[in-house]
């Protein structure tokens, strides 16, 4: 089963869009980590629904309970459980979708896979199994910054042909933070939310780019051949709801130029072995090189609309379907936190990993 995801540091996410409740379990962390419910709420209100007018207006305060792991405000070695209760699930809602397979979603895959399936707004399918990757990222984030003081940061890039201009090297968080959109260009900012303001009014939906970059990398998280850094941060992203692709540093840019042009030379920075340029990303041979991991992740339009569609039935008829319901009309403001938590999943894993290559 996909539920779980890591090697040494393990997560288990549980949980349905408009079952009890949504959650995590979190395997190898170490003893000894300052943890609090106030660290999980702040990621967690970054992710959650109804936080501004052009996210969705499900109403849910994604309350985090940690149910073990932690004793007197510290993590003790042994399983962490998380828990947020579904408060504002409307089942009702998706009553004419009970026999109906909704285009682009995972309501025809599913019942074929499984026999039937939850068609309460998508059951494990749904962005709202992204709260326990969100929680279980918080630890993550933590440790990376305790070990190496690593920081991955994220942010909206692009919403549908709308492209920002940002200093990958000097954006912080609370430029971020400070656009409803997450977009720290405040010019392309107010065009993004003012395109997904157009898009909610004609029921329509947009895609965009998150662009990541992880500060303070150490030499050597990765490893060859299967377990590459790229691979694993690949798979991690692309198991996000609606990713559509992932490159690292020039990406599918670096086609059109000859080696020459992109190879990374290196140099002797402040006594250490440093590259001139960060073309591949921060990571070569699959393993960090020291330099800033620089990455781009390609997120599709919303596939819930207010768009009269084609469809079929279970009783494979051809039928109409307009859909009802809360969606957002983009899901890249909410996804910024879940692209953060994602790689600091991985990289946390890695560290754990490599702690054990030398002696």
């Amino acid at each position: 089963m996909g539920d779980s995801f890591g090697q040494l540091f393990r997560i288990t996410t549980w949980g349905e869009s408009h079952g009890g409740g949504v959650g995590v379990v979190i395997d190898g962390c170490p003893s000894g980590l300052p943890l609090s419910e106030d660290d999980l709420q702040y990621e967690l209100d970054r992710r959650r629904p109804g936080q501004s007018k052009i996210t969705t207006q499900r109403k849910e305060s994604d309350t985090a309970r940690i149910l073990s792991g932690v004793f007197e405000g510290r993590t003790t070695g042994t399983a962490i459980s998380v828990m947020v209760s579904n408060q504002d699930a409307k089942s009702h809602a998706y009553d004419h979708l009970k026999d109906l397979y909704r285009p682009s979603h995972a309501d025809y895959t599913f019942e074929q896979k499984y026999g039937f399936r939850d068609w309460m707004g998508g059951g494990r399918s749904s962005a709202r199994e992204t709260v326990g990757r969100v929680a279980a990222g918080v630890v993550a984030k933590k440790l990376l910054h305790h070990w190496d003081k690593i920081q991955t940061i994220a942010w909206v890039e692009q919403i549908h042909e709308i492209k920002s201009s940002v200093d990958k090297h000097t954006v912080s968080e609370n430029q971020i933070e400070a656009s409803i959109v997450r977009c720290p260009d405040p010019e392309a900012s107010f065009a993004m939310i003012e395109r997904i303001h157009e898009v909610r009014k004609s029921g329509d939906s947009a895609g965009g780019i998150i662009r990541a970059v992880v500060r303070n990398v150490p030499v050597g998280l990765g490893e060859p051949v299967f377990d590459k850094l790229t691979a694993d941060l690949a798979k991690a992203l692309m198991s996000l709801p609606a990713t559509r692709g992932v490159e690292f540093g020039l990406g599918f840019d670096s086609v059109t130029l000859k080696g020459s042009e992109h190879n990374d030379a290196f140099v002797i920075r402040e006594g250490n072995i440093r590259t001139s340029t960060n073309r591949s990303g921060g990571i070569q041979g699959g393993i960090s090189n020291g330099e800033d991991i620089d990455l781009r992740i390609a997120f599709k339009p919303t596939a819930t609309i207010n768009f009269e569609q084609d469809t079929v039935n279970r009783d494979g008829r051809e039928v109409k379907l307009k859909a009802k319901g809360r969606h957002d009309p983009c899901v890249l403001p909410r996804a910024v936190p879940m692209v953060e938590a994602m790689i600091n999943l991985v990289l946390v894993d890695h560290h754990l990993r490599n702690q054990k290559t030398q002696i």
